[in-house]
Formats: structure tokens, sequence, C-alpha cells
């Protein structure tokens, strides 16, 4: 009997790689000339940083300019982080903790998957790498630490803007809306062709046209949306015809954030919010006659009733048909 053959098949030499991808990430909260000087500044001393390491080769510069509260809209943060699911990052470069991300969970979850990833995150300011082995335990106090000086900084702001809502010089009071543009010294005037048409969306809403029919009218007529498109939407008709801009009021904090790691807004319909009206702060479009009517209509058209049990649903409907309830 022949011995049997084996051949042995030996075990594949993976050459170690000689360099290591790098990209670099850099963030501003705006897009100001200072901000951009900052960013410019991030980018070049990063540029030179990586220029003096011939184990580090250069993929990509991944950039943002928006809030770091919240990464649900930052591109450039997204497509690194895409990048560094596909291989393509060993290695990423930033200035610091704040610039990474301002949310401490958001934060350690994804330096987490970046390690799971083999990728090192370096943060300069606080001359740390994430490869070390103690770099999770720092990076977690240092993202609080983070996070708590952001949130000082938001109060901050939010004390400035409420002290100039409540003197009247906020710029929030002066923000342009379909009907009004701004002028060159900050002031809302009039635009006369825009206030033409929400003059007649009030006329048609009062004469006993529904939402929907005034949206298939305006776009019958051809007439442009507050967005330059041709369609209108049923919500757009709704803001406008409860906007207390077009009386020449200003209401501000209709909205509030939510601080949470989404940082979600909601509307302050409740008034658990404090708000600032500012009355007769510019010309109106629509008398006080007419919109104090259109509001009564639309509680009047309204399915839904307050009462001492709460909110629900009334027992008849509106037909602008025959401008009826039934």
């Amino acid at each position: 009997m022949e011995p049997k053959k084996v051949r042995i098949i030996k075990e594949k030499t993976v050459l170690p790689t000689l360099y290591k991808n790098v990209g670099i990430y850099c963030r501003v909260s705006s897009n100001t000339q200072e901000q951009l000087n900052s960013m410019a500044a991030q980018v070049s001393f990063f540029v030179q940083l990586l220029s003096r390491r011939l184990d580090w080769r250069f993929v990509d510069i991944y950039l943002d300019f928006k809030s770091g509260e919240s990464k649900d809209n930052r591109l450039g943060f997204k497509r690194m982080i895409e990048d560094a699911r596909n291989k393509k990052l060993d290695i990423i470069m930033t200035k610091s903790i704040s610039r990474f991300g301002r949310n401490t969970i958001d934060t350690i979850q994804t330096l987490r998957e970046l390690k799971d990833l083999d990728v090192t995150v370096i943060f300069d300011q606080e001359h740390l790498d994430t490869s070390k082995e103690d770099s999770e335990m720092i990076l977690t106090t240092l993202a609080a630490f983070a996070e708590e000086e952001n949130k000082n900084r938001r109060d901050n702001q939010n004390w400035a803007i409420k002290k100039r809502l409540k003197d009247g010089t906020s710029e929030i009071y002066s923000r342009a809306c379909f009907g009004y543009i701004k002028s060159d010294i900050g002031e809302l005037t009039i635009d006369r062709k825009q206030a033409e048409i929400v003059q007649n969306i009030f006329t048609m809403y009062l004469s006993g046209m529904s939402i929907l029919g005034i949206v298939k009218e305006l776009e019958q007529q051809g007439v442009k949306s507050p967005t330059g498109k041709d369609r209108w939407c049923k919500r757009t008709i709704d803001t406008m015809l409860s906007n207390e801009k077009y009386i020449g009021n200003a209401l501000a904090f209709k909205t509030y954030s939510i601080y949470t790691p989404k940082h979600k807004r909601v509307h302050n319909n409740d008034h658990s919010h404090e708000q600032f009206l500012l009355n007769d702060g510019h010309l109106p479009i629509i008398s006080k006659e007419i919109f104090d009517a259109v509001q009564e209509e639309k509680a009047r058209r309204s399915n839904i009733v307050t009462d001492e049990s709460g909110k629900h649903r009334k027992d008849t409907r509106y037909s602008s048909k025959n401008n009826i309830e039934f």
C-alpha cells in the first residue's frame, strides 16, 4: 500500500501595512468669518502635523459648520463614520472632545464603535489617544465636563437672548416671513406683491373656503409658495392664518428645545415656557379685526375642543361646500 501524499499549504504571510490612513475632522458652530478662520487654522494645523509622519497617509478632511449638539445633521461627521466602517480610515484627528460631540452619551457610543472598528481618534487639545488602555475612563470624565461647560454656555446665551427680547432689540422679532422683507437697517418692510397674496388667503378663508380649497386656488393661479415651489402645503396656509406678524406683532419662543441627545424642538402651545410678545413692531398686512375673525373661524371649524375634561373631537365636521357643520 502506497503512502498517502499530503501537501502542506503554508499559511499566507500578511505583510504589515507600512502606513496608517488618516482623516481630519473639523467643526465650527457657524459660517461667520471668525469661525471660518478658526476652521482654516484647524485644518492647517493638522495637515502640517500629518506631513511630519512618514507612516501616516492623508485620506480626507471632514468639515461641519453647524452645532455639535446633535450629530444627525453633521454631514461631514456622517461621511467620516461611513468611511471608518468601510475600512478607509485608521486614525481620525480632531481638535477636542467638544468639537467631536457635545453630548456625552453620543460621544462615548461613537468612540466605542470606532474602537471596535480599530479606528483611533486623537484629540489634540486633551492630548488623548483612544488606542490607549485608560482612554475610555478619561474620555467619559472629559466628555461630561465638556457637556456641562457647553450647558453653562447655552445658559449664558439664553440669558443674553432673553435680555434682548425683554428690551425689544432682539433680531428674532425682525425675522422675515412671507409678505415681508428685511431692510438694510434690519427692519421688516412689506413686500407688496407677497402681501397681496397674504390678504387674498385671509379673504378666501373668511369667505368659507377650506385650507385645501385655498391651496388648489393658489396652485391654479400659478402663485409660487414661500419656498418658490409650484405646490403649496396645507400646513403653510394654516400657519400663515395664525401668524401674528401679519398684524404687526411678533411672538418669540413659539417652540423650545428639549435637552435630549436629539435636542428635539416642541411647540410651546401650553405656555409651559416663557414667551415674549412685541406689539406694533412693524407695519401690518392684515387688520386686527380680520385676523381675530379668522382665529374665531378656525376655532369654529376645528374638530378639536378643549373643556374641563381635556381635549376631544367634536361630533360634527366642517364642510366648505355649504359652509356648515354636520
